[in-house]
C-alpha cells in the first residue's frame, strides 16, 4: 500500500507563514489562521510542506487501510487560498450562494484574497464542516 504524502509534522508554522512572500496573502493566511483556531479550539501544525491543519480524525476503509488527516486546514497557493472542507460541499448550497467569489473542488474551497468572501459565512462553512467531521470520526 503507498504511503500517504500529506501528513501531519513538526515544522514550523510561524516559519512556512513568514515565508509567504506576498504581504497581502500572508496577511489573509493569518487571518484565516484567526478563524480555524477560533472555530476548532486546536493549534495550527504543518501537514506535508504547504498545509496548515486543524484538529484530527481517524479513517478506516473496508480495504483495511486506515490513517489521520487533518478535520480542516488551508493552503495559500500561488493562484488562491485553498480552503479544506473535507465533507464537502452538498450541504452548504445556501452558505456558498452568499459566500462571495470563490471556486470549488471536491473538499476544496479556492478563494483569491478574503476580501473577496464574506468572512462570517466562511466562519459558518468552517464550523459546520467540522461540527459533521467530529460527529462522523468521534474520538
Amino acid at each position: 500500500m503507498s504511503e500517504l504524502k500529506t501528513v501531519r509534522n513538526n515544522a514550523s508554522v510561524s516559519t512556512f507563514v513568514s515565508g509567504i512572500e506576498d504581504a497581502d496573502k500572508r496577511r489573509d493566511v493569518k487571518r484565516l489562521m484567526k478563524l480555524m483556531h477560533r472555530v476548532t479550539g486546536k493549534r495550527a501544525r504543518m501537514w506535508g510542506t504547504s498545509i496548515v491543519g486543524y484538529d484530527t480524525y481517524h479513517y478506516r476503509y473496508a480495504s483495511g487501510r486506515e490513517g489521520d488527516f487533518m478535520i480542516t486546514g488551508f493552503s495559500p497557493r500561488k493562484q488562491n487560498l485553498t480552503v479544506y472542507v473535507m465533507p464537502g460541499f452538498s450541504e452548504y448550497k445556501c452558505e456558498l450562494n452568499r459566500l462571495g467569489k470563490h471556486k470549488l473542488g471536491k473538499s476544496c474551497l479556492y478563494i483569491k484574497h478574503l476580501s473577496d468572501v464574506d468572512m462570517e459565512v466562511l466562519e459558518s462553512i468552517i464550523s459546520s464542516s467540522v461540527a459533521e467531521m467530529r460527529n462522523r470520526y468521534p474520538e
